[in-house]
Formats: C-alpha cells, structure tokens, sequence
C-alpha cells in the first residue's frame, strides 16, 4: 500500500512538472529583418517619379524606353525555412536577369538572446557577400557558424528554385 501511494504521488508530480515545462520560444530582431541589394539605375521616364513629362523633358532616343521594357521582371523566391541548433533562418531572394538583385530574411530567429546579438551581427555581412558573390558560395561568419549553414541551405534553396547555381 506504501509502495503505491509513493509511486502515485511521483506520478502526480512528475505530470505536474511536464506542465509546468516552459519551452523557448524564438526571439526575433525587433525594427524589422535586414536585407540588401544592388543599387538601383533608374531606367524610367520621370513620370515614375512624379514628376511630369513634357515635349521639353522627354527622352529624345526611344532607346532609354526600350531598354526598359526588355528588361528582365524581377522574381522574387522563398527559400527553405533552416531549424539550426539556435534558432530558425528563412532567405527570399530577387533575381532579374538571371542577377541576385536583392537579399533579405523571411525569418531570422534565435532562441535566446546571445544568439539574437550573434544574428544581428552577422546577417548584413552574409547578405553583403551573397551580393558579391551572386551565389550561395559565401564564407562563414566567425562566432556565427549555426547561422551562417543555415542562411547557405535556405539560400541555395531560393537560387534553386530561380535556376540558379
């Protein structure tokens, strides 16, 4: 009779205390999720910009207009959503062109907040090197090593969808 109350009694704790069990949950960066891209060429007629086209202001070549309109549309792609030891890393990609143009998160998550500081730190340098490179090849961050395999899987994912390599 002893033997069973003790072992109802663990039981009973034991389930309170699974309860109880508070899990992490992500922290994300607060003023939003960084990104870069390349600079942009203006390639439109002043009306994109608000101003007002007249005889005396527009294009005298059509050649300006045409290049604008063979231009290739950028696509933006989603990459995998990467669950690394620390925290969840989502990369969308603008390609035109077949150009890596922009480079941002989705998600960029941590599951404490060292790896937040870790994130802060190395998420604009491995979208300034994507933009360099133009490709998945980039280098690690130093300190930053879960991140950065994480940011490579989700981007060569995006790029595989776009076509590419």
């Amino acid at each position: 009779m002893k033997r069973i109350l003790i072992t109802l009694i663990g039981t009973v704790a034991g389930l309170v205390a699974l309860l109880d069990f508070k899990t992490q949950h992500p922290v994300t960066p607060s003023g939003g999720l960084p990104q870069a891209g390349l600079p942009q060429t203006s390639t439109t007629p002043a009306t994109a910009t608000g101003g007002a086209t007249s005889p005396s202001t527009a294009p005298a070549s059509s050649s300006r207009s045409s290049t604008a309109s063979t231009a290739a549309p950028a696509r933006q792609y989603v990459g995998d959503a990467i669950t690394t030891r620390y925290g969840i890393v989502q990369v969308k990609v603008t390609v035109a062109g077949g150009k890596i143009t922009n480079v941002g998160f989705v998600q960029l998550s941590a599951f404490d907040d060292h790896s937040a500081q870790i994130n802060q730190a190395a998420a604009p340098i491995l979208l300034q090197e994507t933009i360099s490179a133009q490709s998945a090849r980039v280098d690690s961050v130093s300190g930053a090593t879960y991140t950065s395999d994480g940011y490579v899987q989700s981007l060569q994912s995006a790029l595989t969808s776009a076509g590419i390599r």
